[in-house]
């Protein structure tokens, strides 16, 4: 079987964006469809290609003074029957349509038609964004080719519905633990109860107040829940632990030791222990190549409420933000879909953008 992504399909990035589509990847079984991104990429002249594992990157070596990155995920969440694609009126429906294979499609049909950028321009399509932080591909070429990263700005073409959307909350995930004394429940006035102790907890979380915090005119609104409670021995036993699961989605004016700390101040009452945790970005608003990317949108950027790979490029020194044509709030939904008037207005955005 031939290539899907055929230079005909290649020009246009809504049949591109199809083609994608039909490419089954859910995270780990993205061979096929790197291989048919690299097989494209390979015979564009202006090009240089390099892949490791299910990542594949392209980039220009005009030797202009500032290189800018275009980054998108190959890999999907699992079907839910939304395979193959599907067209109606002005919707593209299918696994990975908004999250994020549109996206992908951009910066693949960019990489390919634009010959002459204003910026030197690496394009990222990486493996493995859906899953354990260890096997993303972007995390993977952080560790063995940091160079392949290095960049003035990034952006990141996450479903944002056609708008900026600047940084990323961090997250923050804990335990907060609440212990009692076990017994028979029979005689429970000799016991301790753990579970009715974790109450105290809820109502601890019920009346926090959290903040919002404005930088760079973005604004984030933070958000501290219970996501998970867990306790309980027997049908006929007092419990002497019970666990609450927290999470902590914090402004990216905290570091994550400082979300830790305050996540410890609000529980000081009782046994914290925060096991995985990730960090913000700022907007990343300042870099000339933003500042003219903003002015290629035409509209005010918009805080990211939510964490996503920004934030690695952040840790590297590179400011990024997120731009995309698909609608985040369908990501990972059975009806994901995106507009094609999306498809075609991100093209044309990146396009100015990039051709100056």
């Amino acid at each position: 079987m031939g290539n899907p992504l055929t230079p005909e399909v290649l020009n246009d990035p809504v049949a591109l964006t199809r083609a994608l589509v039909d490419i089954e990847s859910v995270s780990g079984n993205e061979r096929e469809i790197a291989d048919a991104v690299e097989s494209a990429l390979r015979g564009v002249g202006h090009l240089r290609v390099d892949r490791l594992g299910n990542t594949v990157v392209a980039r220009t070596d005009l030797g202009l003074p500032q290189r800018v990155v275009l980054a998108g995920h190959l890999d999907t969440v699992p079907l839910a029957d939304n395979f193959p694609s599907r067209v109606s009126g002005d919707l593209i429906y299918g696994c990975g349509t908004s999250d994020m294979k549109s996206g992908t499609a951009l910066a693949l049909h960019l990489a390919v038609s634009v010959t002459r950028p204003r910026y030197d321009v690496t394009y990222l399509f990486y493996e493995a964004e859906e899953v354990e932080a260890e096997r993303n591909g972007l995390y993977l070429v952080s560790r063995s080719h940091p160079d392949w990263l290095a960049a003035d700005f990034a952006i990141l073409l996450e479903p944002t519905y056609g708008v900026v959307e600047a940084g990323c909350q961090g997250s923050l995930q804990a335990w907060v633990r609440t212990r009692g004394r076990r017994a028979h429940s029979a005689r429970s006035w000799l016991g301790s109860n753990a579970i009715h102790a974790a109450g105290e907890v809820l109502r601890r979380l019920e009346g926090y107040q959290a903040r919002s915090v404005t930088i760079d005119g973005c604004t984030y609104r933070e958000g501290l829940n219970a996501v998970r409670i867990s306790g309980g021995v027997a049908g006929n036993v007092i419990p002497d632990v019970c666990e609450v699961q927290v999470n902590f989605r914090f402004a990216p004016d905290r570091s994550e030791a400082q979300a830790a700390e305050h996540v410890r101040e609000v529980f000081a009452d009782w046994e914290v222990e925060v096991f995985d945790s990730a960090p913000g970005a700022l907007p990343g608003l300042t870099a000339p190549p933003a500042q003219e990317f903003l002015a290629a949108v035409g509209q005010p950027p918009a805080a990211k409420l939510g964490w996503t790979d920004v934030s690695r490029f952040a840790a590297l020194g590179v400011p990024a933000l997120n731009f995309g044509p698909g609608d985040p709030n369908l990501a990972h939904t059975r009806e994901e879909h995106v507009e094609i008037s999306k498809i075609n207005s991100g093209a044309q955005t990146l396009r100015r953008w990039l051709e100056g």
